[in-house]
């Protein structure tokens, strides 16, 4: 049996917001195969690291898992710590449409707004913004 790590309802590792919870439940509904939203952060970007917010089938050894807003989230090991405290939102305006992630691990970000360092020095070694950003 898989073991799963579960946070206390009271303090999420990360929170979405009331819109951001919309949108994943209407994307969710689309979808036959999967159940869960997977929030990650990955190696890459030009800043260091980037977000990774994907669908899957469920969590997996080790991921912590909590629900808000009806949303069930879950972050692997490794990004959690980098992602405590941050807050999923989704924007959709006229200057922007999408989902943001609002960070305060993060202490530099690049100008796309989906790449960004840590002050613990686990950053890649590519800094400014050059052609990693994915627009």
């Amino acid at each position: 049996m898989t073991e799963i790590q579960e946070r206390p309802a009271t303090t999420p590792l990360l929170s979405l917001t009331e819109a951001a919870a919309t949108k994943i439940k209407r994307l969710l509904a689309e979808e036959s195969d999967v159940e869960v939203l997977r929030v990650a952060i990955q190696g890459g970007g030009c800043s260091g690291f980037q977000y990774g917010l994907g669908f899957d089938t469920g969590a997996a050894e080790g991921d912590v898992t909590f629900e808000q807003h009806g949303v069930t989230v879950v972050v692997d090991p490794f990004s959690a710590p980098y992602l405590a405290g941050a807050e999923v939102d989704y924007v959709d305006s006229i200057q922007a449409s999408g989902f943001a992630v609002n960070n305060p691990n993060a202490v530099s970000s690049c100008g796309c707004g989906h790449s960004f360092q840590v002050a613990d020095g686990e950053e890649d070694s590519a800094a400014g913004c050059g052609s990693g950003c994915a627009h």
